[in-house]
């Protein structure tokens, strides 16, 4: 199943927001980790409407909560 433009897009920016909230204690490359950990933990769901949204709040957990990591890849 490939990734709709729309989907793709929210992604991006999703990524872009997250950098810049995240740019005294992140790196950009790990900022980019966490929403690809994230995005990828949903591939194959058929119903992708609130994957962007979901993708957010996981990838906003690892980098707020590092220890989360292992909990955010489980679910």
């Amino acid at each position: 199943m490939t990734t709709a433009p729309r989907e793709e897009e929210a992604i991006r920016a999703l990524a872009e927001r997250l950098t810049k909230a995240h740019r005294t204690t992140r790196t950009p490359d790990e900022v980019a980790a966490a929403v690809a950990d994230a995005h990828a933990s949903f591939h194959g769901r058929p119903v992708r409407d609130f994957v962007p949204v979901l993708v957010e709040r996981k990838a906003r957990a690892t980098l707020t909560h590092p220890q989360a990591i292992g909990r955010a890849r489980e679910s």
